[in-house]
């Protein structure tokens, strides 16, 4: 119907709940790690203190949020999607191979819902560190505690049904996830028939992008908003390679409205195509990452919270706003008007070659950045 209000929607990038993050939680996990040089997740929990400063344990469920919680209040989005990229399991055993495993309790659940996320993307490569039998767990888990999840699932057909948030008039907003192995996904943890996994697209190809085209249009109903949640590329770098591009523009001239790109370590490029919104990664969000040092050029302390506002009838972008924020003591607070103006000049500077500039908002206090189509 038209003249209806926009539909905002929250997104974001990697949520790590576990590792460091769980071990400060009032129910922590076993803090043993399976890493060639840290063998003790805690060790996490240090380095970000020795960064910052003291962190409190137990620390509150809404302790690793921060401010991310009033400005999700503030900004009052119908629907709240993120990037859930751990295991939630006491169980399993840690995946052979791999260099990192995450995993929370349980019974730390609470800090994830403080967010109040409508959809947990589980397209990743971290949601098998702890097996099909840590993801069966996760699965429970999840379901228990009344949150949807995309991505994976206990066979290939629940892994890519998409998770349907209803809105006001019977509409809904669909949200399918699927992960790459440019990621780090391995292979073998793709879904099929009687097998739990995620669900795997081999590459950002044609074929690829018409087979997800296929499964949106035999779910998709009239007045339906449709987002494709995309686990892919590397973790360092603002380069988009061209086949993401191709991938995201098929999914968009498909009929898809937004494309939510994740798995870098930082925000990437983002672009407006036809009118509907390419975020091609929005970097992590909340993690235990403080206090270790590399790639210091990338700022991955900065994280962003994406609030895009959609036109109802068409999908379009009316609107979208990124709230900066830092990680100190393993929870998010306000970035500085200084930091503030690196990520604008930053993501101006590498979006300007999709057609979008990048402008800050009003100086105040956790003051935004817009984004701009040209």
């Amino acid at each position: 119907m038209r003249g209806e209000p926009a539909v905002t929607l929250f997104l974001c990038g990697d949520v790590m709940l576990g590792r460091g993050v769980d071990q400060i939680l009032p129910r922590p996990g076993d803090p043993t790690l399976w890493e060639d040089y840290v063998g003790d997740a805690r060790a996490y929990v240090a380095l970000a203190e020795a960064a910052h400063g003291p962190v409190p344990r137990p620390a509150a469920p809404s302790w690793p949020w921060g401010v991310a919680l009033p400005l999700l209040d503030e900004a009052a989005p119908q629907v709240r999607v993120v990037n859930l990229e751990t295991a939630v399991t006491r169980r399993g055993a840690p995946e052979p191979g791999k260099a990192v495993h995450y995993r929370m309790a349980p019974e730390n659940l609470p800090s994830l819902a403080a967010a109040r996320p409508d959809v947990c993307v589980l397209a990743n490569n971290h949601v098998l560190d702890f097996g099909r039998r840590g993801l069966l767990d996760t699965l429970d888990a999840l379901a228990a505690a009344g949150l949807r999840t995309a991505g994976a699932g206990r066979d290939l057909a629940e892994a890519r049904r998409p998770a349907a948030v209803p809105l006001p008039g019977g509409r809904r907003v669909l949200v399918f996830a699927c992960g790459m192995p440019s990621s780090g996904v391995p292979e073998e943890w793709a879904a099929a028939p009687g097998r739990p996994g995620v669900d795997l697209v081999p590459a950002a190809t044609g074929a690829a992008a018409g087979d997800v085209v296929r499964r949106v249009r035999e779910a998709r109903r009239p007045g339906d908003l449709v987002v494709v949640s995309v686990h892919w590329g590397s973790n360092w770098g603002y380069g988009v390679p061209d086949g993401q591009v191709r991938f995201a523009h098929a999914l968009v001239d498909g009929g898809v409205d937004v494309v939510h790109g994740h798995s870098s370590h930082h925000p990437r490029p983002l672009e407006v195509y036809r009118g509907k919104l390419v975020l091609y990664g929005c970097g992590d969000l909340v993690d235990d990452y403080e206090g270790i040092t590399g790639y210091e050029e990338y700022r991955d302390d900065l994280r962003l919270l994406y609030f895009a506002a959609l036109e109802p009838d068409t999908g379009r972008l009316a609107s979208l706003r990124m709230a900066p924020v830092r990680a100190r003591q393993l929870r998010l607070e306000h970035a500085s008007d200084a930091e503030r103006d690196w990520l604008r000049a930053t993501l101006d500077r590498v979006s300007r070659g999709f057609g979008v500039r990048v402008v800050a908002g009003p100086r105040e206090r956790g003051g935004s950045l817009r984004a701009v189509p040209v």
